[in-house]
């Protein structure tokens, strides 16, 4: 009996060990999922109860310069629903609604319905018409699960204007390109949320509580550019893309080189960003940085500004143009090679742009210190990028010193054997134009929050000086004569002092430039006594039998400089006649003569004498208004468009510009314009009175006075590369 006692005992105690084992295993595992593991099950345990809807933050507004908006986020509606809301009775007819109404296909759409999750995206910014059809099926409870979702969308308002600059923003609006890209962290905001407690069958909870987290807006953005002046450049690159020649593609940069601010930003061909998924990516090029070309040309402002600052040439110094250099076993040849220029000053070689002279520029740089012109190449900033801030922008190609060859070196500079994009050409133009200082280019120039309240300010950047004052002054009062005696005269701006530089660049491919494949560009300063744009005007392959940039670049450039200079409110500036530098171009260029309120006929006469053309608009008796404007310098066989009305608006007749017309053309346009003259003299025209644009009466006497062509210079009119 002891025995069995003992046993029972035993097992007692058994089970009673096991039981306490078991209770301090359980309080461990209880104190563990407590204290250890407690805040992680509760965070699970109210995920399974709780849904988040995103509350998509509002993307800042990006504004030109005066405050037009150019880009901003607008309310759009987007249709969601929560698949386990829906029996599977309803599947079907819900799915063919939802396919018939928002124009999807239904078995996309039904086998979103079917998903084990509590929300599916239908379709994202959903048509007006769609949304308010389904708002209908949704408040008579036939969609059940169905859900209308607020977003916002961006929108540009203006369509493709400076469209490649900003860019755009996708579904979920993240920047993509441009001005959105590269400023996505400041535009985009910080998104919010709501909370939602849910039941087992994710059904929302009433009474339970709703945690919003309001979303935090993205700032706003100031650009630089001025719509005027965006609207003024894409205004002519469509008329140049639209006309019987147009170019492969074409762009246009204006910067004021005192600050560095961008002012206008255009390329073509472009595309609408609100619909950017119809355009092939081509079209969304950003060109201005993104693609490199050899500048021709207009590179010699550089090799110019170097050769005058370093020293190792004077302003005062001659040049000698035999037609050729011979570098090596190579020969560059002039753009004028079967009649060379011969001797010429330093000021004479810019406007000529002779390359032989240019050459023999850099030799002497690089006889007096080597490595001198590479050291200006570094210092204008070629074969860096810019610092502008947007994506894809290229260094450039310029060839590693170490490598470089004597023929490298002449050739880069006439601006060949180097590759720059237009955004480092202008910025280094600009330093010119400034006086001689490098200035990081600049697009923003201001970030505000969304009630206004200034981020931040952008100020201009000094890089570096590159050259002296002097020079660059100097430099740009002799870039005048190119456009008032040289090949640019077709950027000439009546009224405007404008200076600037053509370039005409064959394009390389395998094994050498191409044949009939050119870039045309001309680059301009104005005004050149205080310059306040520096204008780049590029045609990629320019179709038409003209492909010369003094001749196709140039008279695109004048229209739109015409227009930002006087919306800039530059002052017009009338230059004095000086006989000494009298241009004689009569059987190239002509000043159009002023025929307001003259006869048709007179009119007519006058316009014929002069070598021009004429169209005629109204069926008036006179002339009331003409394009282009009097005393515009034109090429020989223009036509001037005449706007005529009933009766003349003045019995006064305007002095027209007789500078270097002969006695008998004298006498017949002044006598067409009901004006009597007084000659002196024999020849061509230097100088008369009145003065061309004054208002006299019909029947007042012009003195004009004349001299012999070999006692006055005659300027070449025929495009150098």
């Amino acid at each position: 009996m002891k025995h069995s006692n003992f046993a029972v005992k035993k097992n007692l105690a058994g089970v009673f060990m096991l039981m306490t084992f078991c209770f301090v295993a359980v309080g461990v595992g209880l104190g563990y999922r407590t204290l250890v593991q407690g805040a992680e099950l509760q965070s699970k345990a109210e995920n399974t109860r709780t849904r988040s809807v995103t509350v998509a933050a509002n993307r800042g507004t990006i504004y030109d310069r005066t405050g037009s908006v150019l880009a901003v986020s607008v309310s759009t509606d987007s249709v969601a629903v929560n698949p386990s809301q829906i029996d599977d009775k309803d599947l079907p007819g819900v799915a063919e609604k939802l396919s018939a109404i928002l124009e999807l296909e239904y078995n996309s759409v039904y086998e979103r319905l079917t998903k084990n999750s509590y929300f599916e995206w239908i379709k994202r910014r959903a048509d007006f018409e769609a949304v308010e059809e389904l708002n209908k099926e949704i408040e008579a409870k036939e969609l059940p699960g169905v859900m209308m979702v607020e977003e916002t969308q961006r929108y540009y308002p203006k369509v493709t204007l400076a469209a490649n600059l900003l860019g755009f923003a996708g579904i979920d609006n993240q920047g993509l390109e441009g001005i959105e890209y590269s400023y996505d962290e400041i535009l985009k905001g910080v998104d919010g949320s709501i909370v939602t407690e849910c039941d087992s069958n994710n059904n929302i909870i009433q009474q339970a509580i709703q945690e919003y987290n309001q979303p935090q807006d993205g700032y706003n953005i100031y650009l630089t550019i001025d719509e005027n002046i965006q609207y003024f450049a894409e205004r002519e690159l469509d008329n140049l893309m639209n006309s019987e020649t147009p170019p492969k593609a074409a762009a246009v940069l204006a910067m004021n080189p005192k600050t560095g601010e961008i002012l206008a930003w255009a390329n073509r061909p472009t595309y609408d960003p609100n619909n950017y998924k119809d355009y092939d990516s081509s079209y969304r090029r950003n060109m201005l940085i993104t693609d490199v070309y050899e500048p021709g040309s207009t590179f010699k402002i550089i090799t110019a500004s170097a050769a005058l600052d370093s020293g190792a040439v004077t302003v005062n110094d001659r040049f000698y143009d035999p037609g050729y250099v011979q570098i090596g076993s190579n020969k560059i040849s002039c753009w004028r090679d079967y009649r060379p220029h011969g001797s010429q000053s330093f000021a004479e070689i810019i406007q000529n742009s002779c390359n032989p002279c240019f050459v023999n520029l850099v030799q002497r740089m690089e006889e007096m210190q080597k490595g001198t012109f590479y050291k200006y190449i570094d210092a204008f900033g070629f074969g860096e990028i810019t610092g502008l801030g947007l994506q894809g922008e290229s260094k450039g190609l310029v060839i590693n010193q170490d490598r470089v060859s004597n023929l490298d070196i002449a050739t880069m500079s006439i601006g060949q054997s180097i590759a720059v994009t237009p955004l480092q050409l202008v910025t280094a133009v600009s330093a010119v134009a400034n006086g001689g200082i490098l200035l990081q280019p600049q697009i923003v120039y201001r970030i505000t929050d969304r009630e206004g309240n200034i981020v931040q300010d952008f100020e201009k950047k000094e890089v570096r000086r590159v050259v002296s004052q002097d020079v660059a002054d100097t430099v740009c009062l002799m870039l005048e004569n190119v456009v008032t005696k040289g090949t640019g005269s077709k950027a000439y701006v009546p009224g405007y002092r404008v200076g600037g530089k053509s370039g005409t660049a064959q394009k390389p491919g395998e094994g050498g430039y191409m044949e009939g494949k050119y870039i045309a560009s001309f680059c301009a300063i104005a005004p050149v006594d205080d310059p306040q744009v520096v204008m780049l005007v590029i045609l990629d392959e320019p179709s038409g039998d003209l492909y010369q940039g003094g001749q196709v670049a140039a008279p695109v450039l004048q229209l739109i400089m015409a227009d930002t200079l006087r919306y800039l409110g530059v002052v017009s500036q009338l230059q004095d006649l000086k006989t000494e530098k009298i241009d004689f171009k009569a059987e190239q260029l002509t000043s159009v003569p002023d025929v307001r309120n003259l006869t048709v006929e007179e009119a007519q006469k006058v316009i014929s004498v002069a070598g021009l053309s004429y169209e005629l608009q109204g069926g008036g008796s006179y002339v009331g208004s003409q394009t282009p404007a009097a005393f515009s310098q034109v090429a020989v066989g223009t036509t001037i468009l005449l706007d005529t009305v009933g009766s003349a608006g003045s019995d006064s007749v305007i002095v027209p510009d007789l500078t270097g017309k002969y006695v008998r053309q004298v006498a017949e346009i002044l006598n067409a314009m009901g004006l009597k003259v007084k000659t002196e003299g024999g020849g061509r025209a230097y100088e008369q009175s009145p003065v061309p644009g004054s208002s006299v009466k019909r029947g007042d006497v012009i003195t004009v006075y004349f001299q012999n062509e070999n006692q006055l210079p005659i300027e070449n009119l025929e495009e150098p590369y």
